[in-house]
């Protein structure tokens, strides 16, 4: 996966805003304004994502290229770095991330956002 397919598929999903609030250097997709996942824009190797964190830990274990969160809460964020990972496993990560951040949305952030998924 490189920048390009990462940024198109957290796009592709509903809710879904980017920008880079840490500086110019650092992309940040959000979901109804909660952040789900990070990179680098000048050095894409590696993505953070929120996991839970049994899962995280067991995520851990079994791929070397998944450690915790650099610069993030480690016990709720991970570092993936992407060589050597399936497509269909970063998409997995994704995935996951986005739907514990939208799990934690207010009841109006999910009204907003189920309209949005219907269009």
């Amino acid at each position: 996966m490189d920048i390009e397919q990462f940024r198109n598929y957290c796009l592709s999903k509903p809710g879904v805003t980017e920008e880079c609030p840490f500086g110019p250097d650092i992309l940040v997709f959000k979901v109804m304004g909660k952040v789900f996942t990070l990179c680098s824009l000048n050095d894409f190797q590696s993505i953070n994502l929120k996991c839970n964190p049994e899962k995280a830990i067991e995520l851990r274990e079994e791929y070397p290229q998944i450690k915790p969160g650099y610069h993030m809460n480690k016990t709720h964020w991970n570092t993936v770095y992407i060589e050597g990972l399936s497509s269909t496993l970063l998409k997995e990560l994704i995935d996951h991330s986005y739907e514990l951040v939208k799990a934690k949305l207010t009841q109006k952030e999910t009204l907003v956002l189920a309209e949005l998924e219907k269009q």
